[in-house]
């Protein structure tokens, strides 16, 4: 009898040890990953300095107004978008050279002026004032910028997406926009964008082939809110905007996708609420987004990422305003709450890879967009993207 119930007790001793060893190696050894949390990269964003551009004028044009950044690396010159649609001057985007301090931790040096380019159409001519509304732009492979325009729908105004010549910012093309996006009726339209809150965001991904050549690239552009037609107005539920994703080519550029992008609840009071700039980090459908909230509880502003994997292409939903939940959407991930940040900031509108911080770390450069108001400032963040 003692024989046996030693054994027992080895065996229970065995299978407890056994017991201990498996419930450590779950609890501790292996980390528990959300299936979602696979979908992101690992990235974090730091704010390091905010600069405060003077109030200015600058070869006849009031600068303000800043909606959109590009950043021309083999220049190193930064270009800034106005959404001025004629008033303080000209459609334009200016030219600057931003330097970093030599040492210490990384921050502005200096911020200086080197050109306004107007924008003019494909004959040549200036834009007629009212015409043209300025808000998104991204520097292609082939050395041109792409605008979108908000377009004015009480003006009969269309919306749309050009690109125009880098130096002579005259337009080259316009890309096919479908009819959904035109509003149909100046004074109650029943489709197209919202006035105003229509081609905010816009970025591209690709690469120079090396000896002039150019391979086919991929543009991205995205509405600040929801079409007329997608509008939903229970405050339960978050409106959504439309991704649209085109494959630009030497001969022909096509519309292959379009995507739902649920933005965040509008926060109570809201007068302002979307998506105002987006910026392509890596070729597999990885962004950041600007969503921005304006209101009776002041400015908010939060930055994410984006991963565009397995969303639906809804560009045969006609309307987004019932139950979309048999479509997927465009996921995102928080990187940075700007209510959470030791420096304020204010209307931020775009956004860019800057150059290579001192520690080979690469740096995100922000605007604000001023508004064209005396008591507003524009501003230029500099922030740290780890990736």
């Amino acid at each position: 009898m003692a024989e046996w119930m030693g054994q027992v007790l080895r065996r229970i001793g065995r299978r407890s040890l056994i017991l201990l060893l498996a419930l450590a190696l779950t609890s501790c050894a292996i980390p528990q990953i959300k299936a979602e949390d696979r979908l992101f990269l690992p990235l974090t964003a730091d704010l390091l300095d905010v600069y405060n551009l003077p109030p200015q004028e600058f070869e006849g044009t009031t600068v303000g107004g800043l909606s959109a950044l590009a950043y021309d690396r083999p220049r190193d010159l930064l270009y800034a978008l106005s959404d001025d649609r004629g008033q303080f001057g000209p459609a334009r985007f200016y030219t600057l050279a931003v330097t970093l301090k030599p040492s210490g931790p990384p921050k502005f040096d200096t911020v200086t002026l080197q050109a306004s380019t107007p924008l003019l159409d494909a004959e040549g001519n200036p834009y007629p004032r009212g015409s043209i509304d300025p808000e998104g732009m991204a520097l292609s492979p082939r050395d041109t910028l792409f605008i979108s325009s908000e377009g004015d729908g009480p003006q009969s105004t269309p919306p749309f997406i050009g690109e125009f010549d880098r130096e002579t910012g005259q337009s080259v093309a316009t890309l096919p926009l479908p009819e959904r996006y035109l509003p149909d009726n100046p004074d109650s339209p029943s489709r197209g964008v919202q006035n105003n809150l229509s081609l905010e965001a816009l970025t591209v991904t690709g690469t120079s082939g090396g000896a002039g050549m150019v391979e086919p690239f991929r543009l991205f552009a995205a509405t600040e809110s929801a079409l007329v037609q997608d509008y939903n107005d229970d405050p339960s539920q978050p409106l959504n905007s439309r991704f649209l994703h085109y494959l630009i080519g030497d001969d022909q550029s096509t519309l292959i996708a379009e995507h739902r992008y649920p933005l965040d609840l509008e926060p109570s009071g809201a007068v302002v609420n979307g998506l105002t700039a987006l910026l392509a980090i890596d070729p597999a459908g990885h962004f950041l987004a600007l969503e921005r909230a304006f209101g009776l509880r002041g400015l908010q502003v939060k930055l994410y990422q984006l991963a565009t994997g397995g969303a639906t292409d809804i560009s045969s939903i006609p309307s987004l305003s019932g139950d979309v939940s048999g479509s997927s959407p465009i996921r995102k991930q928080l990187v940075l709450d700007f209510a959470e940040t030791p420096l304020a900031v204010d209307n931020l509108e775009g956004m860019t890879l800057g150059p290579r911080l001192p520690d080979g770390s690469q740096s995100l450069l922000m605007v604000s967009d001023n508004n064209f108001e005396g008591d507003r400032v524009t501003q230029l963040l500099l922030l740290r993207l780890q990736m």
